[in-house]
Order: C-alpha cells, then sequence, then structure tokens
C-alpha cells in the first residue's frame, strides 16, 4: 500500500520549509548564508524548488514588503519580508544564523 512506504526524496523539501517557516516566524537578529558543502543535490533541489513553489513565494514576499513599507509602523516588517526573498525562492544548501555572526558556519 502506498501508506505504507516511506518517501525520503521528500525530507530535504520539508525541512527547506520548515526553515522558511522559523525565519519567518522570527528574521530579526537572524541572517540566512550559503552552505559551501550543499553539493549538487542541493542544486537539483533548488531548481525544483525554484519552479514549484520558489517564484510564488517570492512574488508574495516582494508583494507584502512593498505594502507594507506604505505605512511608518510596517517599514521594519517590509523589510523582514525583503529578507525572506533569498531563502523563499533558494532554500537548499542555507543555514539561518545570528546576525552577529554570519561568518561562524563558513
Amino acid at each position: 500500500m502506498w501508506r505504507d512506504r516511506e518517501h525520503p526524496e521528500t525530507i530535504p523539501f520539508g525541512i527547506a520549509a520548515f526553515r522558511i517557516g522559523v525565519y519567518a516566524l522570527w528574521p530579526f537578529g537572524y541572517t540566512t548564508v550559503e552552505r559551501r558543502d550543499a553539493g549538487a543535490p542541493s542544486c537539483v533541489g533548488n531548481v525544483l524548488w525554484l519552479v514549484l513553489a520558489g517564484w510564488w513565494l517570492a512574488l508574495a514576499h516582494i508583494v507584502t514588503g512593498i505594502l507594507l513599507c506604505l505605512t511608518i509602523i510596517g517599514i521594519p516588517f517590509g523589510i523582514a519580508n525583503f529578507k525572506l526573498i533569498p531563502v523563499s525562492l533558494l532554500p537548499l544548501g542555507r543555514e539561518i544564523v545570528r546576525t552577529d555572526e554570519p561568518f561562524a558556519t563558513r
């Protein structure tokens, strides 16, 4: 039965979605850095992500960021939306680190 099978090929996409969710929950004080040891599977996964989900997530962050920047109170949240664009476009092979230590993982 199809429910009894495990799907390990979808695990990286689930982790990437969780990473985006955590970063979207509290983006202040954190940034994303590219992992140099990600490899070719990460590149292939990023292409799949970009085609299937990344472009409309990034477009939604652009529109939301522009709308939030129209008010003074919304400017920090608009900037936070703009910070989410790279990780929503290509999330595989990225890591979220504190702003004061962006080069600690390189």
